[in-house]
């Protein structure tokens, strides 16, 4: 390459790239000087560019890779896949309905996580970048692994830890990730109970009542406006076509459906009992 070809491409690159390479050298110049300025401008120049390289992956493709090797992370974490595990891999897979080269593509994700060199991380990060002001994905991403650190029961140690990891990565704050954990758990509790709804009374009415409670995030003594509110909340932020618009891979589309008929579910058995919603 010719000195004037090289500064010609090194010239179409500043330019492109001018904004990250302005907001970082005034930074820098705020701080340090002339040499901050240098150093400001030349990290706002790659921050900027490593940006441009993660928005030309489809949201889609991202959301796609890191769901299964995460997966397959967390079903690894305690030391041994379960069947579970990789029964409720399978499932998600088979609500999705891939094709034949898209479920080999999110087995070949997943055992990919299993491997304990994997750096997790190097997966997580774009994803976060492209659902920064997605939170609608980002919760749902972060429902699908909890379900399969549940998958199995009771998520172990080793599996909270990968879970924390990616709550770090997603920017949820403990606060958050705590409320999610107790919704799966309540959730998965609610699912398996479903039809024992008719069949009890006193005491396990009561229990299963709480379970449609715990699905909202609410306690049983809020108030109908407070468990109006966390429904319409729900509902909205899992709404099918919202999720799609932001991100969710369209053959997730089914897991995004029946998560919101479980919280339109949870919420009719409130309101049945009330009868003031």
């Amino acid at each position: 390459m010719s000195a004037e070809h090289w500064g010609q491409k090194a010239g179409q690159g500043f330019i492109s790239h001018k904004t990250g390479l302005v907001i970082g050298g005034l930074i820098g110049l705020m701080f340090g000087g002339i040499f901050g300025l240098i150093f400001g401008g030349t990290l706002g120049y790659f921050v900027e560019r490593g940006l441009r390289k993660v928005k030309a992956i489809a949201p889609q493709q991202l959301f796609f890779r890191a769901t299964f090797t995460a997966m397959g992370k967390i079903a690894k974490a305690d030391g041994r896949v379960t069947e579970s595990e990789i029964d409720f891999a399978r499932s998600v897979m088979a609500q999705m309905r891939l094709s034949e080269s898209a479920r080999s593509l999110a087995i070949r994700y997943f055992t990919e996580g299993k491997d304990p060199d994997l750096d997790l991380e190097s997966v997580l990060r774009p994803l976060a970048m492209i659902l920064k002001n997605r939170f609608p994905v980002k919760l749902m991403f972060l429902e699908l692994q909890l379900q399969a650190a549940m998958a199995d029961g009771e998520m172990t140690a080793a599996e909270l830890k990968v879970i924390e990891s990616i709550c770090h990565h997603l920017a949820f704050t403990p606060v958050e990730m705590r409320a999610v954990v107790e919704r799966i758990r309540a959730a998965q509790a609610f699912a398996q109970h479903a039809g024992d709804w008719d069949q009890v009374s006193g005491q396990s009415h009561e229990s299963l009542l709480a379970e449609a409670y715990g699905v909202l995030g609410v306690s049983p003594a809020a108030s109908d406006a407070e468990v109006k509110k966390a429904w319409r909340k729900l509902m909205s932020q899992h709404h099918p076509d919202k999720l799609v618009s932001k991100g969710l891979p369209e053959e997730m589309l089914q897991l995004a459906k029946e998560k919101n008929t479980e919280i339109q579910s949870a919420y009719d058995r409130i309101r049945k009992v009330r009868g003031s919603l």
